[in-house]
């Protein structure tokens, strides 16, 4: 993959006037219709920049092409509308012949604009047209790359609302779910250890049924996941837990995904957590209690037991419970780094620091074992209770991703498995 470091820290540092540039790019008269939406191409460069990357409004992601011609992004604005003007925000590699045509169906298209000088950079195009489905195709290639947009924005009057209504009655919690039981053992992790069967100490998997150190996303999209819903075709794991030697599973595996830990108006800037992206939380290699404060333990109905980084001793008839909060933002570039940690980070002050400026769904996952009593009769593979640590790898179709987050975390709603409230 190529590396253009001085491009994206340039578009990471321009994050806080895209909103304003963006803003004026029309008339007054004009609706930025595009943003959000569903988005589609003929080719990605990889799974770290889907087309979706086009239509979220972050000048710090792009939709990028392989490396041939032809190519198409096109966006469905939900319903017909008015098309006055495009703007393309082109990335370094952009198209010298381009052409933006509409439709009404998806499969009848009219060409409203073409041109075989394109110049890349930004650029306002006048775009006169009806249709709900927009698409913009390139023919040929400035660069050795394929074509790449930070935002492809169409603007005009009609298509569909962008901003759901809040139910009557809605619970008004940032919040939809998976409900993912176990699925199986294997001393494999193909984040940390990736291709090394064997290589890492016990993990119990949760959701789909094929995780293993071999596995990429492209294995979780055409495999079978036990989660509600079964279209969530992530997969999850934690160290094994042990009982006196003996592995011990949990009753549940409940991942949540939660608008919080930033302002509303962040909360309303959620992006979805892009294909493939992993994320690791917890320190697998805690020395001490203070060296892991995210990972809780407490017990079931028992809120007179303080939570500790530490197994703590439930009484009799309770269950154990593990809490473990993922970072939930990203630096909109990598899909994992090299110590699986650096390209996430934790808010801070309600805000995403500069370095991390893509505010995501927090993940946090939620364990509750049959087990009690004294905690010096466990342990975890990777050690003592403090050591507790989470690693999660996103298989969630891109649409419903997409759904969930402007449904239910945008608009601070609580959906259920079905991502409805």
């Amino acid at each position: 993959m190529r590396k253009r470091p001085l491009l994206a820290v340039a578009l990471a540092a321009a994050l806080t006037a895209y909103a304003l540039v963006a803003a004026t790019a029309a008339s007054a008269a004009d609706t930025l219709l595009s943003q959000g939406r569903t988005a589609t191409a003929s080719s990605v460069e990889s799974a770290a920049f889907p087309a979706a990357n086009a239509v979220d409004g972050n000048g710090g992601t792009r939709w990028s092409s392989a490396f041939t011609d032809p190519q198409w992004l096109q966006v469905d604005l939900g319903a017909s509308a008015t098309i006055t003007s495009v703007v393309l925000d082109w990335e370094a590699a952009y198209a010298k012949s381009f052409s933006i045509a509409t439709s009404a169906d998806g499969n009848s298209w009219t060409t409203r604009y073409s041109t075989t000088a394109g110049t890349g950079g930004r650029q306002t195009l006048t775009v006169n047209g009806t249709g709900r489905y927009v698409r913009l195709n390139t023919t040929v290639r400035a660069t050795q790359w394929g074509v790449s947009l930070t935002e492809f924005q169409v603007f005009g009057t009609g298509g569909g609302s962008t901003t759901p209504t809040i139910p009557p009655g809605a619970v008004r919690v940032a919040e939809f779910l998976a409900d993912c039981p176990f699925t199986h053992r294997l001393p494999d992790d193909p984040i940390v250890f990736p291709n090394l069967p064997g290589a890492s100490h016990m993990h119990s998997f949760f959701g789909s049924v094929v995780t293993n150190a071999a596995t990429t996303v492209n294995d979780l999209i055409n495999a079978n996941s036990n989660c509600n819903p079964s279209i969530d075709k992530s997969s999850y794991w934690i160290p094994t837990l042990y009982q006196d030697n003996v592995p011990v599973e949990p009753v549940t595996g409940v991942f949540y995904y939660l608008g919080e830990g930033v302002s509303d108006a962040l909360i309303a800037q959620t992006q979805p957590l892009p294909l493939g992206l992993r994320i690791v939380a917890g320190n697998a290699k805690a020395t001490g209690p203070a060296d892991n404060t995210i990972a809780r333990w407490s017990c079931l109905s028992h809120g007179e037991v303080n939570p500790l980084s530490d197994f703590v001793n439930c009484p009799a008839g309770s269950m154990l419970e593990s809490y473990l909060d993922f970072p939930h933002c990203w630096d909109g570039r990598n899909l994992d780094s090299a110590d699986h940690k650096s390209h996430m980070a934790y808010p801070v002050n309600n805000a995403c620091p500069a370095s991390h400026p893509v505010v995501v769904p927090k993940l946090r996952q939620v364990m509750r074992y049959p087990v009690n009593g004294d905690p010096a009769r466990l342990r975890l593979a990777s050690g003592p209770g403090y050591t507790m640590h989470g690693d999660f790898f996103n298989a969630w179709p891109v649409d419903e991703m997409a759904r969930r987050v402007n449904d239910c975390i945008r608009i601070i709603v609580k959906c259920g498995a079905d991502g409805r409230p």
